[in-house]
């Protein structure tokens, strides 16, 4: 099991550093507040709901999942429409990629079953957690248009 974290935590820096090393011949879109604000928000909201799933059924909170839901797709409505934002959102896209293996994926297997593995659900947010670091780390490395001369 630890094999399979490590293997899919090596997979998130390698996608990171691609995204990264992509962005030198683009441009990148400024720091942005209300972005990095939201994305650490959001990363609060997950965690704490995908920790729920150690304890219950998806059907006992349905409502904080709907909540839930609502606040990642307005954060990514944002993201995707600010200019130069192209690398953000192919890690928006990793994170809440319902096929895969982390928030959006986690999700999906929740809703379709009862509560989850404490070592299951452990593993896989602080994969998840790791993917927001991704995204708020990137942000909050972007010049501030305060900088820009």
């Amino acid at each position: 099991m630890e094999e399979k974290k490590i293997i899919k935590t090596k997979g998130l820096l390698v996608l990171f550093l691609i995204l990264l090393l992509n962005s030198c011949a683009t441009s990148i879109s400024s720091f942005d507040q209300y972005a990095y604000t939201q994305t650490t928000s959001v990363k609060v909201d997950a965690l704490n709901l995908m920790d729920l799933a150690k304890k219950d059924g998806y059907n006992n909170h349905i409502q904080a999942f709907q909540d839930l839901q609502t606040n990642l797709q307005k954060i990514y409505e944002y993201e995707k429409n600010r200019p130069k934002n192209e690398i953000t959102i192919k890690l928006w896209d990793k994170l809440l990629d319902k096929n895969g293996g982390l928030l959006g994926g986690f999700l999906e297997r929740w809703k379709q079953g009862t509560k989850m593995s404490v070592t299951f659900v452990s593993n896989t947010e602080e994969q998840v957690g790791d993917a927001f670091d991704m995204i708020s780390g990137l942000e909050s490395k972007k010049i501030k248009s305060t900088d820009i001369k």
